[in-house]
């Protein structure tokens, strides 16, 4: 096993891929941050001043206070985790589109083991891009938002938990979603639309209705990880919004930390993880007896 996870790690070292996409994922996560933190800075002005009193309220802070960066670094890192996906569709459909494929398998005892170290090493491969994206972001909040205004310890520490789960679960989704379609063009632009227009779109037009779209959907539980742990920070989770704010403006604040309708960071975690195995174990099913010639 030892062998194979090293063969993987010099497959990947030996490609561009790896290196190419940590230069969007860092211009995402620290201008999209950047961007959200500017917007948020001014929290009452963003959300409206009663609603601003009424969760400064509900979380004994005064509303100039409250970690508005949380927010900002939310999304960014939200948006960026796509990157590490895209990364993990490349994993097993590149090596199909390329027939690279034949040789992993050729050389490995069995398919079980090549696909395990495959898993391996795309988890440190995921770990690192959550890395690089939490370090980003982090730099974007302390530029965009006043001082007073940052996470505590506590929750940069949980963001950064939180987005290095995110990214590992991500970067196997793609894994997953690829070796279930085995055409790369197609499950990248699959893979994008669904993510960031299809459920999008979905959940905020069918919010009037229900808000519970985002907290199930692969996107919006992807995203509840680190916007979890923001929506907690504010008290504004889908199940834990203060009496004062209404509906449409819980929606606002969730869209602010990238995850409408977003239930808790622990849930979201625990159903994008049953997501990812679900396509990883499709993946996975699919390649163990799947023509190689």
């Amino acid at each position: 096993m030892g062998n194979l996870i090293k063969a993987e790690f010099r497959k990947t070292l030996s490609l561009k891929t790896w290196w190419v996409l940590l230069i969007p994922l860092a211009l995402v996560a620290f201008w999209l941050t950047f961007f959200w933190g500017k917007l948020t800075n001014d929290f009452a002005d963003y959300i409206g001043s009663s609603d601003a009193r009424e969760i400064a309220r509900a979380v004994g802070l005064d509303a100039s206070k409250l970690p508005v960066g949380l927010l900002a670094f939310a999304h960014g890192v939200n948006i960026a985790q796509l990157i590490p996906g895209l990364f993990g569709v490349f994993a097993l459909a590149g090596e199909y589109r390329s027939k690279t494929i034949t040789t992993t398998f050729l050389t490995a005892p069995n398919r079980v083991t090549a696909l395990t170290a495959k898993m391996l090493t795309y988890v440190a491969w995921g770990a690192i891009y959550g890395l690089v994206s939490f370090g980003v972001s982090a730099i974007a909040v302390m530029a965009s938002v006043d001082s007073g205004r940052w996470p505590s310890a506590g929750q940069w520490l949980a963001a950064l938990g939180g987005t290095i789960l995110a990214s590992v679960l991500v970067t196997l989704f793609g894994i997953g979603f690829g070796a279930v379609l085995r055409n790369v063009p197609l499950a990248v632009v699959l893979f994008l639309v669904w993510f960031l227009i299809v459920e999008n779109v979905l959940v905020v037009a069918l919010w009037g209705q229900t808000d519970i779209l985002g907290g199930i959907l692969p996107n919006g539980t992807a995203n509840g990880i680190v916007g979890g742990i923001a929506a907690d920070a504010f008290g504004i989770n889908s199940l834990n919004l203060p009496g004062g704010v209404d509906h449409w403006s819980a929606l606002g604040l969730q869209l602010a930390a990238g995850a409408p309708g977003v239930i808790s960071w622990w849930a979201s975690a625990l159903i994008f993880f049953a997501w990812t195995m679900l396509f990883f174990g499709l993946g996975w099913a699919g390649n163990q007896k799947r023509d190689i010639t």
